[in-house]
């Protein structure tokens, strides 16, 4: 079964995140798609949410998508998240991150090694990439999702703010996001 990981907090749950998810099936020819929630997410704080109560969330959302599924992690890398999948999917915010040396300087599984080498590993165990683009951000064209213009403009924060971007699933739970 070919299947894609989409690594994020999805705190919350975004129309954005779902485009971008059927958007990796649809070009990718992908049975499934897993939403994984790591509990320590790399470059993010603790987050507005508990993974706990997130991951009730996105099972509601799940149960409305049969190709998507939940699934929570201790990995923070994207490379080892996205061990053992066909595609790994992704926003352009998510692909410059992959690229930027301060991420492996204290989380890679080198003992010793530096953060450049450790992050020139990390690319080279990444499956194919599937990137969402985003407002400002450059993606290289042959990784570029096929997603409608909107998603590149629609971010968690502004959903928590008020706009009528939140996952319908998970706004019946907004009240785990109100300001």
């Amino acid at each position: 079964m070919r299947t894609g990981v989409q690594p994020g907090s999805f705190d919350p749950p975004t129309l954005a995140h779902l485009a971008i998810a059927h958007a990796a099936l649809r070009h990718h020819n992908l049975e499934r798609v897993v939403w994984a929630v790591s509990r320590q997410p790399l470059g993010k704080d603790a987050g507005r949410t508990c993974v706990d109560d997130r991951l009730v969330v996105l099972h509601e959302v799940a149960a409305d998508h049969p190709w998507l599924t939940i699934d929570v992690t201790d990995d923070r890398l994207v490379a080892d998240v996205a061990d053992g999948y066909d595609v790994v999917v992704m926003g352009a915010d998510k692909w410059h991150q992959l690229h930027d040396v301060a991420f492996y300087r204290s989380n890679h599984r080198g003992v010793g090694m530096d953060a450049t080498k450790a992050m020139e590993q990390a690319l080279k165990r990444l499956p194919t990439c599937a990137v969402a683009p985003r407002g400002g951000l450059d993606v290289p064209t042959e990784l570029a999702l096929p997603v409608p213009g909107w998603v590149a403009h629609q971010s968690s924060s502004d959903a928590v703010a008020g706009e009528s971007w939140m996952a319908l699933s998970a706004a019946r739970k907004a009240g785990l996001w109100e300001m």
